[in-house]
């Protein structure tokens, strides 16, 4: 596709893209509303967000691979149907059962569309020029992220509208990419009748890491480290993966292609995108609640607060996507990003809830470039690796990491809030002369803060704003890890073709016929020499 053909088809990408990322971010400051509505807890508070990025994390990589046998173009209608008609869903619940099953569902739907879009891009544009075109996915993330909670708090804040709307909003915008994409979207689809799916590995995948996450959720809570419940989920977790890299390093179409993820640069830009999706994720899930229950802001101001965070990741993004077509490198943005992120998460990690604003939006701000200049570079150097035929499979990989970050970062922060908030509030009750175990109990199960006396209500807001500062202390620990893997990243060029030259079969006796296209092409760019010739 020529250059204009491109910018028709990455509008309606770019819709669909912003509808995906608000679909998480509308509802970070409308939640505390929503819960307390729906008589929720803590613990259904996190598992709102977590059932969607863990449906989206089982999914994300059955959607790539389904991406390199059939065609792309009807795998992202049928993706953008379930995630349209699963808003409509969680606009209607009734009970915060139903909200977190149907979220679960939207959750297939934007695991495909986080996926789809990458892939049908990288089917298009080469990795090179993929860099500007990334910037305006940044822009897009950046918007769908600064313009979401602003949405959300205002749509909870609106008496005739309130917060289901904050769903049923992306009906008729997806209904327009819908329309969109069916007329401008154009692709050279390979149809391969031999293929297989690997439904055996997916479902392997799916059930070790849902079991995991469900460790993660209840450990220390409904029972102890060391237990029965533990042993039995951690062990079972162990053997469902164990067996699913067994049923991956063998069957002819995996769904994560072991060749891929042993080679250096995409093992490493893997262990970086779990760290920053962790980190991300589920650091900055948790900045409305600090706003609005640990602050006493409304959800309108608390959406406002977080400007600086997306600003950040606004700037950053447009800024290093030029910068990587420009020049063809990509590690030096990277590594500034993950540093910078860190940096970020160590200084909100000594906010409580009387801290000063401006040092809040400080950290937020650092954490925002963070992210804007490291998450969709990560994702350029692997597909800089793998041939076009392949690019479905390593986009689905690591933006699978990325999300199984995400997801493990909620769980995880949101137990561990979860933990220090439940005794922060009995020490602060027992203060007041209440017992916890009686009638102070309901104070550390619901997050209906309105409805209590003043004197309870600022012991439950400087626990949940004296709490926050833990969980960003464990994420500057985990992006650390990030720094760490981009250091050993092969400072490569990117490539200017759309495929490898030399573009060897597909299937898993390629992996070794991969690695010498890519490092002549390299050697041949750095000193001016043609590439090899295709085919």
């Amino acid at each position: 596709m020529d250059h204009r053909h491109v910018l028709r088809a990455m509008s309606g990408l770019l819709i669909v893209l912003f509808m995906a990322m608000i679909s998480s971010t509308i509802v970070s400051v409308a939640l505390p509303q929503i819960i307390g509505s729906l008589n929720g807890t803590q613990s259904q508070y996190t598992w709102v967000v977590t059932a969607t990025l863990l449906a989206s994390t089982a999914s994300t990589p059955v959607w790539g691979k389904l991406a390199d046998l059939f065609s792309k173009k009807l795998l992202l209608q049928i993706a953008i149907v379930i995630f349209t008609v699963s808003a409509l869903a969680c606009g209607f619940a009734q009970n915060t059962a139903q909200l977190i099953a149907f979220r679960a569902v939207q959750g297939l739907g934007l695991g495909a569309l986080q996926v789809l879009v990458q892939v049908i891009i990288a089917a298009m544009i080469s990795p090179k020029e993929r860099g500007r075109y990334n910037g305006y996915l940044g822009g897009v993330m950046a918007v769908a992220t600064v313009g979401g909670p602003l949405l959300g708090g205002a749509i909870t804040d609106i008496s005739w509208l309130g917060w289901r709307w904050c769903f049923f909003i992306a009906v008729p915008f997806t209904a327009i990419a819908l329309v969109m994409l069916s007329r401008t979207l154009h692709l050279d689809e390979v149809r391969r009748p031999e293929a297989r799916v690997d439904y055996a590995g997916a479902i392997l995948i799916a059930a070790g890491v849902s079991l995991l996450l469900l460790w993660v959720t209840f450990v220390d809570t409904d029972f102890g480290w060391l237990s029965w419940q533990t042993a039995a989920m951690v062990g079972g977790s162990v053997v469902l993966l164990g067996a699913a890299v067994a049923v991956e390093t063998r069957v002819r179409e995996p769904v994560v292609p072991m060749h891929v993820v042993r080679r250096r640069d995409p093992a490493l830009a893997i262990v970086a995108s779990l760290a920053v999706g962790m980190a991300m994720f589920g650091g900055a899930v948790f900045l409305g609640q600090y706003f609005q229950i640990g602050r006493g802001h409304s959800p309108t101001e608390a959406g406002l607060l977080t400007i600086p965070l997306m600003a950040g990741v606004l700037l950053s993004s447009a800024t290093a996507g030029r910068m990587v077509s420009r020049t063809g490198k990509v590690k030096p943005y990277i590594l500034a990003g993950v540093v910078v992120l860190t940096l970020g998460f160590l200084g909100l990690s000594t906010i409580d809830h009387e801290t000063s604003l401006v040092l809040v939006g400080a950290g937020m701000f650092a954490v925002g470039v963070g992210v804007g200049m490291s998450m969709q570079n990560l994702v350029l150097v692997v597909q800089n690796t793998v041939p076009l035929q392949e690019i479905g499979a390593a986009s689905g990989a690591i933006t699978f990491f990325r999300s199984l970050g995400g997801t493990m970062g909620v769980s995880i922060l949101g137990a561990v809030l979860a933990n220090q908030v439940a005794t922060k509030i009995a020490r602060g009750l027992r203060e007041l002369g209440i017992d916890p175990s009686a009638g102070g109990a309901n104070a550390g199960s619901t997050l209906d803060v309105a409805g209590m006396p003043p004197a309870v209500q600022g012991v439950i807001r400087a626990a949940y704003g004296d709490a926050t500062g833990h969980i960003f202390l464990i994420s500057a620990g985990i992006a650390l890890i990030g720094v760490v893997a981009v250091l050993f990243l092969t400072p490569a060029t990117l490539r200017d073709s759309l495929d490898l030259p030399g573009t060897p079969p597909a299937g898993r006796e390629a992996a070794e016929a991969v690695e010498a296209p890519v490092a002549v092409a390299s050697a041949g760019r750095e000193t001016g020499s043609a590439a090899p010739p295709r085919g």
